[in-house]
């Protein structure tokens, strides 16, 4: 396990970790179908789910792997298959689908009632990041100006578990990887990635999930409250704040 006397800087997982992903990313398909239902009566729309539309975006996200796209161009491009898949080729509703879910995508997310507590207790000499491999900008989900740094993959142009982008972290947080603490839901992005450049890994495992694989966090909670306890026995940096 790894110390924590070092520990100058902690990075968040985003989607699962500071909010509920999946409820939000349903409701906002769900109010995006039922536009799509109204503009283009029938029975195939009418046939169309939720489902069906994850399972189209999965398929376009696979195509476009290698390709170096953001999240928002496999979304859009995902929503003009869905169209093709009604019959409908029209660019301005594809454009108004996409706006559509988009407002609710980010608009309508919740915050995990821990996150902001913990957020306000953490140590002043802490720099925090946010790491994540989605696109839940900070200015987009009610969190402006509670990071001193964010990294994305989509614009790093590698994705955790790869160290690259653990280490691309480490440069922003000015630390070497042994004094960044990463916590996140994901035993092979967050845990896996965080350990293996050698950062202290804290799995969030807030359904108290079984860990069958073969990767071992240094911390497990259940409640992002538990970092407290975690930090409670780490000295304070002299001279160093937020």
């Amino acid at each position: 396990m790894n110390g924590i006397e070092a520990i100058g800087a902690v990075s968040f997982d985003g989607d699962e970790t500071l909010w509920d992903f999946q409820k939000v990313m349903r409701h906002a398909l769900s109010v995006t179908l039922e536009e799509l239902q109204r503009r283009v009566p029938g029975s195939r729309s009418a046939d169309l789910s939720v489902e069906r539309m994850i399972e189209i975006r999965d398929a376009v996200a696979r195509e476009m792997k290698d390709e170096g796209v953001t999240h928002e161009e496999i979304r859009l491009r995902a929503f003009r298959r869905t169209a093709a898949l009604v019959g409908c080729s029209d660019e301005g509703l594809i454009a108004d689908l996409y706006a559509v879910y988009m407002r609710h995508r980010f608009e309508d997310i919740e915050l995990y009632p821990d996150v902001a507590p913990t957020l306000d207790a953490l140590p002043a000499d802490i720099t925090v990041g946010l790491l994540s491999n989605g696109n839940g900008y900070p200015e987009r989900c009610g969190l402006r100006d509670r990071f001193d740094f964010v990294v994305f993959s989509q614009e790093v142009g590698f994705e955790k578990p790869d160290r690259r982008i653990f280490l691309e972290a480490c440069d922003r947080a000015s630390c070497a990887p042994q004094e960044l603490m990463h916590v996140g839901d994901s035993l092979e992005s967050d845990v896996g990635g965080a350990n293996g450049v050698g950062a202290v890994s804290v799995w969030l495992n807030r359904n108290a999930g079984r860990n069958d694989s073969s990767i071992v966090p240094d911390y497990e909670i259940q409640s992002l409250a538990g970092l407290g306890d975690i930090l409670e026995v780490r000295p304070v940096v002299l001279g160093r704040t937020r």
